[in-house]
């Protein structure tokens, strides 16, 4: 039994320090892997998806020196298979940056098919398209996606849908691929230009990360680097969302505040005082927050991960909201939770409508997935009384001390193991 034990009903007040982008710092890593020399690379978050991950490249023969809690060190110069698999990085939707990586630097890759949290299909068929344009083979057997290529050349591609993650997958193929490779209606989020950063400065050569179109000249070989990975979009946005809920006071630091301006924006127009500095953005929530509308988009739009959490914070808001999910059609499983907190909540196939209430009550919830187990603890500590959420396996794969943190701002929230721990932490016995 893993819980979080919270008490709610105080307002979140003070100080909070973000961690590295889990989004950019997973692919990052196996975007380490296209080079022999030693690759070091800091500000990683000490969560569940980026140990796996690691476990996962020493499966295959690449050392893994870890220098602290945020610093690895990585060589993969001597990696002895191009097939990944195990249970852990099947439950890992990440998994399939490793066939960009392999695939490019190997012409080989054999990866379990990805998994992550049931949100809705991840389907990978523009991966699989980018990489037949670059000359290799593709096919589906015993559960793992099987590529290979007798040479990689570069090809003009033009991605379907908007998706991260054949976006970073179709770059690492293509840096070591003979000549230009051009991909269209690519996306733009932070992460995918940290990614490309982190290419370049290991001696690719990309252009266009951040716009509608990537283009990128291939090299012969990657060099080592050092490099530091850009802190996490969603971690602020969360704590930024933690103050509104909380009726609270928050400032979140190191962070870049043009990648937080689609959620600032949205805090400002439900009734949030939101200040930015070079580094920091404080949020204040002193007045009565009123409803709004929200859809989710790719980037600069409004972050499907920032969904969960912003609907918990409507749930709250005076008047009616409606929240619509373009992105993953599973994505409102944890509103059934919310409902037993005393949200009044209609949905409509990809529509949430929210009727404000004036408080949620303390109950037994679950995590549903990784951000939506995130906003149910900020739900639990804006509630009246005692909670607790289980599956807290999901906010661990992304959130770096999340409780020590909400702790730090005053709220009440411990993580018990067994029935004792939990019945002390009702009775707020330390």
């Amino acid at each position: 039994m893993e819980q979080y034990a919270i008490w709610g009903g105080n307002p979140l007040v003070g100080e909070v320090e973000i961690g590295g982008a889990k989004n950019a710092a997973l692919p990052i890593l196996a975007a380490s892997l296209l080079t022999d020399d030693t690759v070091l690379i800091d500000n990683l978050p000490d969560i569940r998806d980026i140990n796996v991950l690691l476990a996962a490249m020493k499966s295959i023969g690449v050392v893994v020196e870890r220098l602290g809690r945020h610093q690895v060190k990585i060589n993969a110069a001597h990696i002895y298979t191009t097939a990944i698999e195990g249970e852990g990085i099947r439950k890992m939707r990440a998994s399939y940056y490793f066939l960009g990586a392999l695939l490019g630097k190997y012409k080989s890759a054999s990866v379990g098919l990805p998994g992550g949290c049931e949100i809705g299909t991840r389907a990978i068929d523009q991966h699989i398209k980018g990489f037949k344009a670059l000359g290799a083979k593709v096919r589906l057997e015993h559960g793992m996606i099987i590529t290979e290529a007798i040479d990689l050349t570069g090809a003009h591609i033009f991605l379907d849908v908007v998706s991260v993650g054949a976006t970073i997958n179709l770059m690492m193929a293509a840096v070591l691929a003979e000549g230009l490779t051009v991909i269209e209606n690519v996306a733009k989020e932070p992460h995918v230009v940290d990614v490309a950063n982190f290419l370049n400065s290991m001696g690719a050569n990309i252009k266009g990360a951040g716009t509608d179109v990537i283009r990128i000249r291939g090299v012969k070989s990657l060099h080592g680097s050092e490099y530091t990975v850009i802190p996490d979009q969603i971690e602020a946005g969360t704590f930024m969302m933690a103050a509104a809920i909380t009726k609270g006071d928050v400032t979140v630091k190191n962070i870049i505040p043009k990648h937080l301006e689609c959620i600032s924006a949205k805090l400002k127009e439900i009734g949030c005082e939101v200040q930015d500095s070079d580094d920091a953005v404080r949020v204040v929530a002193s007045r009565v927050l009123h409803g709004t509308q929200v859809k989710t988009m790719p980037y600069p739009g409004f972050p499907t991960d920032m969904q969960p959490q912003i609907s918990v914070t409507l749930g709250l808001a005076e008047g009616t909201s409606i929240v619509r999910e373009s992105i993953f059609e599973n994505r409102f499983r944890y509103l059934e939770e919310l409902g037993k907190m005393g949200a009044n909540v209609t949905i409509e196939g990809n529509v949430a409508i929210l009727e404000g209430v004036k408080k949620y009550e303390g109950a037994s919830i679950s995590a549903t997935d990784l951000r939506a187990g995130a906003a149910l603890v900020l739900a639990a500590l804006a509630a009246e009384g005692f909670s607790t959420v289980d599956h807290i396996h999901y906010i661990e794969r992304g959130y770096e001390d999340f409780p020590e943190k909400l702790n730090g701002l005053g709220g009440h929230i411990k993580r018990v193991t067994n029935a004792e721990e939990l019945k002390r932490a009702r009775l707020k016995v330390v």
